[in-house]
């Protein structure tokens, strides 16, 4: 049966043009095509890299956040409570108002008690503002190795300048060694992505970045294995080449350079713009739907890369709506505004409003103690009835 289905899988009408079988791919000793045994080895890559970063974090980032000022905010620790971690561990991290009732109850605490608990609780889990610069330095330092790799190895190529030349000679273009590192440098961050996923800052557009390492992962391994690695190649240097932007921006918020993140933004807003609601449509998406087309006819393989790279032009889409509100903000404001993606802290103004809540409670019980034995006791003065009237109305200290 795995056999049956490994021949139904690599049917040549899936993945090649009509009139090209797996006959006209076989390899020579001067001409070498993609194997799809080859994406076995971005495995091990993805393991080494998560390695490198780990030490690329701990020994340069971490050090590097605490020379120029980045400071973990100090959280108020939620106090050991069996009932409600049990809760918070097995049902949910946010109680309803009817389960905070009950949780009260239980714990015979108010029901404030209880909010606060739960919020300094969700708080502890959020990742510090050192992990986040950690995160956003590693990430900055691939993109640039990986922009610069990628103009390296396509500067002299034909299809970087005309977009035609993706097609000329397909699919019997010859894998060339610098495309095959290049491909394998790609494919194997974003499996390190994958495996780092639970580990890394969540954002709230955490699940469209799942979808995006999906759909990426599977556009590499497709293009590589049906030979599409020229238009593939362009797909990954338009990407890094926003990405290289978005990174020191973060960096620079969590430094708080403000003048420089704001700048470092719109420079990253409009590179990102351009380079995904024009360039890539132009050079990717009608070259695949277009040119293409003066090659050969279409066939299951040529719809089925369209789709994913129409999935990820949605997700363009939906990033470049955030970009611009962030943009139209900082236009009215002067100021950028956070970033809408962040899962931010909620405690600070619910910790002030309790704290001022006690300190009224408090002032409320300790004026009602006082004024019930006939005096204010403030500042070190005397009772009130030591005080001598005077004809004007105003008391004088006797």
């Amino acid at each position: 049966m795995a056999r049956s289905l490994y021949e139904w899988l690599w049917q040549h009408e899936f993945w090649l043009p009509p009139g090209i079988t797996w006959e006209d791919m076989q390899e020579s000793e001067d001409t070498h095509y993609p194997q799809p045994r080859d994406l076995l080895l971005s495995i091990p890559f993805a393991l080494i890299l998560v390695v490198i970063r780990c030490a690329f974090e701990r020994a340069i980032a971490l050090p590097l956040s605490t020379k120029l000022g980045v400071r973990d905010k100090q959280r108020p620790k939620a106090q050991p409570n069996p009932v409600l971690e049990t809760f918070y561990s097995t049902h949910r991290k946010n109680p309803e108002e009817g389960e905070l009732l009950s949780l009260a109850k239980q714990c015979d605490l108010p029901v404030r008690k209880v909010e606060k608990w739960f919020r300094r609780r969700r708080n502890m889990d959020r990742p510090s503002l050192s992990k986040k610069f950690s995160e956003a330095c590693w990430r900055f330092t691939f993109y640039i190795i990986s922009f610069f790799t990628g103009l390296a190895t396509l500067y002299d190529k034909p299809w970087l300048w005309d977009h035609r030349e993706c097609w000329t000679g397909y699919p019997q273009q010859p894998l060339q060694p610098s495309l095959f590192w290049y491909y394998m440098l790609e494919l194997s961050f974003y499996w390190s992505l994958v495996f780092t996923l639970p580990f890394d800052v969540k954002r709230k557009d955490f699940k469209e970045q799942i979808v995006h390492h999906a759909a990426t992962i599977f556009l590499i391994s497709f293009s590589y294995c049906a030979n599409y690695i020229r238009i593939g190649t362009l797909v990954l240097v338009i990407h890094d080449a926003s990405d290289c932007f978005l990174e020191p921006t973060k960096i620079f918020n969590y430094m708080k350079w403000k003048k420089t993140c704001d700048s470092l933004f719109m420079i990253f807003s409009a590179v990102f713009l351009i380079s995904r609601l024009v360039i890539y449509p132009y050079t990717v998406l009608y070259n695949t739907y277009y040119y293409s087309m003066e090659i050969f006819q279409p066939f299951f393989g040529y719809y089925f890369v369209n789709v994913l790279l129409f999935i990820l032009q949605l997700l363009h889409v939906f990033w470049s709506c955030l970009i611009i509100h962030m943009v139209y903000k900082f236009i009215l404001q002067g100021t950028m505004e956070k970033d809408m993606r962040s899962d931010t802290e909620e405690s600070d103004k619910d910790e002030e409003r309790d704290k001022i809540r006690e300190k009224e409670e408090n002032g409320i019980t300790y004026f009602s103690n006082v004024t019930s034995n006939g005096y204010i006791q403030r500042n070190g003065s005397e009772p009130l009835d030591n005080r001598a009237p005077l004809a004007n109305g105003h008391a004088k200290e006797r």
